[in-house]
């Protein structure tokens, strides 16, 4: 072989080592160092180098992000464009908000039984992303935000799903089905056989009412983005049963690390088999951690005994619940309790064990310690429904009932006895799994319901695989090994 075919076979094999081409064109280092390949094979296409000459490994780190979870339960009302929910999301600039809403449409026949109204979903979103997505001057200044709603798209009647595009931005319309690293799974993974396609969910298909075409007439004076390029957040999911409403939200730079996103609905009503109560379940990858975000109605009544119904409830929704398989990938959880961090919020519908007078009594006393160890939640997980679930400490009042437009328990005036009920804590948030903090736990004030928001924030840990330098690797040794193969006399790199 002649020297010029030598240099040239050289220069070919050293571009191959340091570039290969994506299927869009663009030049990219496709292997991991850590992958058992690398650490196996002494040859130079094995390794990956920076500037300095050092190689380069993936890693992975724990960072903290934070959660918003807010649990509703509105009483079958549709909100009014006037409704303020600044002072219930309390936006925070936390890095996740997660708003769940039960009732948001009367739970009559027509609704349960024929086709659900989708408009007051609309409407919701509509007040979220008011809130999540206020220009900065308009939240300093105090005022809301207006936003024309003429064009075509509301005199069209569009669907939920094609309305809840609108308050995802340009990363969120493209939302990976899978953002597995192949040589990362193989690492870790035994069972890893095959790597995910990175593919992203198409246009035709979305996880935002996925299943709904139901034409919508919107109110005029409902605020929407004119542009999604300034949104701070982006709609990641949403999606309606009946009256129970889940809709998840992640600031815009943070999208292009969700993953694996899926949706699964139980329905528990009437019959034990109609939407009216159940839950909606959100599963997704963020980073290379799992969560799982279940918002849920369970039954009502608080007569002796019903409390067992609803223990039914959380074992038939945990036994039942199962998210598609979309990824080759065992890390991947098809199961609630799979997920690493796991967050359930809703009207849980557990009561105080007490008559109307008594637990009015130890109201108007204080006595919150004695009212929470007749808190039928507190004492049916001793028994051992949510068993390894946790919950912060209640320093609230009970968030039901009340008299609609009114701070009054329903009950205490004479119009509104028929209406009556024991306060209780209906509305609550768990969690489950290693790795959440709880930072607060609170219920807001609004009249608009006879249920008050109650919310919560988080600290939660998240795995992050990120690119360095490999230790125990002198640069020495490594430029020894390259010079094996780089050409003596001339210089192909420039």
């Amino acid at each position: 072989m002649t020297m010029k075919k030598q240099d040239e076979k050289k220069k070919s094999f050293m571009r191959n080592i340091f570039t290969r081409r994506d299927r869009n064109g663009r030049e990219t280092i496709n292997r991991s160092f850590d992958s058992p390949e690398a650490q196996s094979s002494p040859t130079l296409e094995n390794l990956i180098f920076t500037s300095t000459g050092s190689p380069m490994t993936f890693h992975q780190d724990v960072q903290t992000f934070s959660v918003f979870v807010a649990t509703w339960n509105v009483g079958g009302k549709s909100p009014h464009s006037d409704l303020n929910l600044d002072q219930i999301l309390h936006t925070d600039q936390s890095d996740i908000y997660v708003l769940g809403f039960q009732e948001i449409v009367p739970l009559n026949a027509g609704n349960i039984l024929v086709v659900e109204d989708n408009e007051p979903a609309a409407k919701w979103l509509a007040l979220i992303n008011q809130s999540l997505n206020k220009p900065s001057d308009v939240a300093a200044r105090g005022s809301k935000p207006t936003v024309s709603l003429g064009g075509s798209l509301f005199f069209s009647k569009p669907s939920l799903k094609k309305f809840s595009e609108i308050f995802r931005t340009e990363s969120g319309r493209k939302l990976k089905s899978c953002n597995c690293t192949y040589e990362l799974e193989r690492k870790q993974s035994k069972d890893f056989c095959f790597p995910c396609q990175p593919s992203h969910i198409s246009e035709d298909y979305s996880p935002l009412e996925e299943d709904d075409e139901t034409s919508l007439t919107m109110d005029p004076e409902l605020s929407i983005p004119s542009s999604t390029n300034q949104m701070k957040y982006s709609l990641i999911a949403s999606k309606q049963m009946v009256g129970i409403f889940l809709t998840v939200w992640v600031r815009t730079e943070l999208v292009q690390y969700v993953g694996h996103l899926r949706i699964s609905c139980i329905s528990r009503g009437i019959m034990g088999c109609l939407g009216n109560k159940g839950c909606i379940s959100v599963s997704m990858t963020f980073h290379r951690t799992s969560f799982c975000f279940i918002c849920s109605h369970l039954a009502s009544g608080e007569k002796e005994g019903d409390e067992h119904r609803r223990n039914t409830d959380v074992m038939e929704i945990l036994k039942n619940t199962q998210f598609p398989k979309i990824c080759k990938s065992s890390r991947v959880p098809e199961k609630i309790l799979d997920h690493n961090r796991v967050i359930w919020l809703g009207d849980l519908n557990y009561r105080i064990a007490l008559s109307y007078s008594e637990a009015k009594k130890l109201l108007a006393e204080d006595a919150w310690d004695a009212l929470l160890n007749k808190d039928q939640l507190q004492i049916e997980r001793k028994a051992g429904v949510f068993k390894g679930w946790k919950e912060g400490k209640i320093y609230f009042a009970p968030t039901y009932k009340y008299s609609y437009n009114s701070d009054i328990y329903a009950g205490e005036t004479k119009n509104s006895r028929k209406n009556r009920r024991t306060p209780a804590w209906c509305d609550r948030i768990l969690w489950h799994g290693n790795g959440i903090r709880q930072l607060s736990y609170i219920r807001r004030e609004s009249q608009f319901s006879d249920h008050r928001p109650v919310c919560a924030t988080f600290l939660v840990d998240v795995d992050v695989v990120s690119a360095g330098l490999r230790q125990g690797l002198s640069s020495s040794r490594l430029k020894f090994g390259i010079e094996e193969f780089l050409p003596q006399t001339r210089n192909y790199f420039h």
